[in-house]
């Protein structure tokens, strides 16, 4: 429910608004050529910032004239008096510069609110600019000295930056959350877990059908556990998400992970373990001299175009490890299906080499982590939300299309095909 104070505000915008649209006056800004010039030698943008200000200072004073009428002199129409000035602020370029604004009371003796100040004074640029700031690896510490353009600029300080940056990373996250999905078509999902500062992030990333990657979503969780994927998978279904379409979904190996998926996907998930996670899991069971040599046959083995070469290479490679080291046997044994899906639906080369791991999911979060290398401390609450969300929103302005996207309606025939192909569970009902 909003508050007293933000009604009136919004009343005294849209009043502004009708002002401009019905009476549309015009406003008028002279300067003395002599003062153009003294403001050019330091350059265009002092001119430009000087000569704002003054525009704002005009702009307000047009609306106090609708509203109060001209200074000592009779209207008729009059619904407010002038009752002094008072120094305020207005937001430009992302800070608080100071300027003095007109009081007016209504006929009932209350404050009434200057449209044109309200918008002057909004807060939303001063946010999306500190968040894009801090983005590009700004810290709060160095914000005013490289963004302060105005003298008597302020609310640029450490303190007042980092509120800033709260408040827009969270809005900005509220924002990823709460997206709608019904409108993507995806062709696969990527879910993988990473460890962040202590904390486990599940993050779910989307690729269309036209190879265009997205940012589905994120949940924060001490572990990589079955509760914590479901609620994370639950919510993509609230927010418009068909888990009934067939469809790839790349994990990293975790059981929850895969319990979460066939739980909410059924038969219609693809499930293809990443073949970069199953490598590096057989090989750290093994001694250093033994682990180039076990590295370049599973190797070679995912590189088969044909499913029945690839799995017969990786059985043989099964075999020899049971003699070697029979850890690292049961590690490659287990999900050793799943990480050739891809395989078994003949996934083009180009398009497999994509599909066949989670590097997409931690290239984004590579640049989560150059994005937070200015964070010293971390705190509890929904700080590390906030700057990981914050992250992937970076990432994802510079996804481009994934490798092998002209392939993608050939995988779609093979998922249909293969859906066509399953045989009908006990019970079902036949049409």
């Amino acid at each position: 429910m909003k508050k007293r104070y933000q009604i009136e505000q919004q009343r005294a915008v849209q009043q502004f608004r009708r002002l401009a649209t019905e009476q549309n006056p015009n406003v008028q800004m002279i300067l003395p050529m002599a003062d153009i010039v003294g403001l050019l030698q330091e350059g265009v943008g002092n001119l430009l910032r000087h000569a704002g200000l003054e525009l704002m200072h005009l702009v307000m004073d047009e609306e106090v004239k609708s509203l109060a009428g001209e200074r000592h002199q009779q209207h008729e129409h009059r619904r407010a008096h002038r009752w002094g000035k008072e120094d305020g602020y207005c937001v430009v370029d992302g800070q608080r510069v100071p300027i003095q604004r007109t009081r007016l009371r209504s006929g009932d003796n209350r404050e009434q609110r200057l449209g044109s100040y309200e918008l002057f004074q909004r807060s939303g640029p001063l946010q999306a600019g500190v968040w894009d700031k801090m983005m590009r690896g700004l810290s709060t510490r160095n914000y005013g000295a490289v963004v302060k353009d105005f003298q008597s600029a302020y609310g640029i300080e450490k303190s007042a930056v980092s509120e800033n940056f709260i408040e827009a990373s969270r809005e900005k996250v509220k924002q990823l959350m709460e997206r709608p999905l019904g409108e993507l078509r995806l062709c696969a999902v990527l879910i993988d877990g990473t460890p962040f500062k202590d904390r486990q992030m599940v993050a779910a990333l989307g690729i269309g059908c036209d190879g265009r990657k997205t940012v589905l979503g994120i949940r924060e969780g001490a572990t990589e556990n079955t509760a914590v994927v479901s609620s994370l998978l639950s919510e993509l279904v609230e927010r418009g998400l068909d888990f009934s379409m067939p469809r790839m979904y790349i994990l990293d190996g975790g059981k929850a992970l895969h319990a979460a998926v066939r739980r909410h996907a059924g038969e219609a998930a693809f499930i293809q373990r990443c073949q970069v996670h199953k490598k590096r899991n057989v090989v750290d069971h093994l001694p250093e001299e033994h682990k180039a040599a076990v590295k370049r046959k599973l190797q070679n083995a995912y590189q088969m175009a044909d499913y029945a070469d690839a799995k017969r290479s990786l059985e043989s490679l099964h075999r020899e490890l049971m003699d070697l080291n029979p850890s690292a046997a049961r590690s490659l044994e287990e999900g050793m299906e799943e990480t050739l899906t891809v395989h078994k639906l003949r996934v083009p080369d180009q398009l497999r080499r994509t599909l066949s791991c989670t590097n997409v999911i931690e290239s984004a979060f590579s640049i989560v982590e150059t994005v937070c290398r200015n964070v010293k401390r971390w705190r509890s609450g929904d700080q590390i939300e906030r700057w990981v969300g914050s992250g992937l929103l970076v990432a994802e302005r510079q996804f481009r299309k994934v490798i092998g996207h002209r392939q993608i309606p050939l995988l779609l025939s093979s998922m249909a095909n293969a859906v066509s192909k399953k045989p009908i569970a006990k019970g079902a009902a036949v049409a």
